[in-house]
């Protein structure tokens, strides 16, 4: 299961969402219309009937937005009725005025609506790639329990450079990737797609570990350098952090190979140990560069009951106002009895609360349990 935060649309203070607003303007214009009818020859109130169609445009559509001009328009009309100045041209100009409010409100409210539309296709055409490229984990496999958690740095974002992925082979295991890619935007949502497609091609396979280790980086060195001139090449600073793991079923360990990623967190009860590789490789990009032709495989472990979480530098490296990181060891074992989906919701909810809402990078989170077979 993956969880993520949905973006919440200006949809949302529509009419039907929000009714009670509309009695704000409309109360303005009973009693400006009243307060002006009754009030000495000398004061005018009917300018102030501007500002209904004015405060209906932030919470409004185009409909309720020109019903709303339209009854100051006849409210303005019935005050110079019923005061006799309707002939008159001061209040034939007010008249004018609000139309041409009115109409300008109209605009905005059909323009904005406009963009919204798009904005909102946007948005399902992002989540369609998201749901093809950054696939839901599975909720089981063999006798590991798994959840997944992304969460973009920005609220339109869909996608990041942070990934996870999982896939089950003949040996009766499961392997997990999960992965940081350098910078921003569309380039490392590219990269992202690259690892993530190269794993899922042969994580399966009956490759060993450290191979599929290989596999990655040379995808990765090949499609991000194929197109650029030799001098771009030679700079090319295109790479991403990655962690592979192997869990048997039959076998209560974890293998894995870090390349220069954070280390996973293994919780057994209340106690928590990072699980510190002796050989910690350089990451996904640079390991042909410097001539790196095999990886090693730490093996820890991982026995039933115990729970992993595997996380990127989004998470540790999140901070509060006062520039204080997010301590993510410390909070972890207060819900290691939780199945992972439950602690992955209490993870979300305590990480931006830390950080107030707004994630300085992307962060991702993947939390397994093994359990009896």
């Amino acid at each position: 299961m993956a969880l993520r935060p949905r973006l919440d649309l200006r949809g949302s203070w529509r009419p039907g969402h929000a009714p009670a607003l509309i009695l704000i303007p409309l109360a303005l214009i009973v009693t400006v219309c009243v307060v002006d009818v009754l009030s000495p020859p000398h004061i005018h109130l009917g300018p102030l009937l501007v500002a209904a169609p004015a405060i209906t445009v932030a919470f409004a559509g185009a409909r309720v937005t020109a019903l709303m001009g339209f009854l100051a328009v006849a409210a303005q009309v019935l005050i110079g009725v019923l005061r006799g100045v309707l002939p008159t041209a001061n209040i034939q100009a007010q008249i004018a005025a609000l139309i041409v409010v009115s109409v300008i409100c109209v605009t905005v409210c059909v323009v904005r609506d406009r963009r919204e539309r798009q904005l909102r296709q946007v948005q399902s055409v992002a989540e369609a790639a998201q749901s093809v490229l950054l696939r839901p984990l599975p909720a089981h496999a063999g006798p590991l329990r798994i959840a997944g958690l992304y969460l973009p740095a920005e609220e339109e974002a869909e996608l990041g450079g942070d990934l996870y992925a999982a896939a089950r082979t003949a040996h009766h295991s499961t392997r997990l990737l999960i992965g940081d890619v350098r910078g921003n935007g569309l380039a490392a949502i590219n990269n992202a797609a690259l690892l993530l497609g190269a794993f899922r091609a042969a994580a399966h396979r009956q490759a060993t570990l450290p191979r599929l280790a290989v596999h990655l980086d040379g995808a990765f060195r090949w499609d991000t350098s194929q197109w650029r001139p030799q001098a771009e090449q030679d700079t090319n600073e295109d790479f991403a952090t990655v962690l592979l793991l192997d869990i048997p079923d039959y076998d209560p360990v974890v293998h894995l190979i870090s390349c220069g990623h954070p280390p996973p967190l293994l919780l057994r009860g209340s106690h928590i140990t990072p699980l510190l590789a002796e050989a910690s490789h350089l990451p996904i990009g640079f390991g042909g560069v410097f001539g790196i032709a095999a990886y090693d495989v730490q093996t820890f472990p991982f026995e039933i009951g115990d729970l992993l979480l595997l996380y990127t530098d989004g998470v540790i490296e999140a901070r509060n106002a006062d520039g204080v990181f997010y301590p993510f060891a410390e909070r972890a074992p207060e819900w290691t009895k939780e199945d992972p989906d439950e602690l992955l919701r209490h993870l979300q909810d305590d990480l931006l609360s830390h950080v107030h809402g707004h994630l300085n990078d992307d962060a991702a989170v993947v939390a397994i349990r093994r359990l009896a077979l």
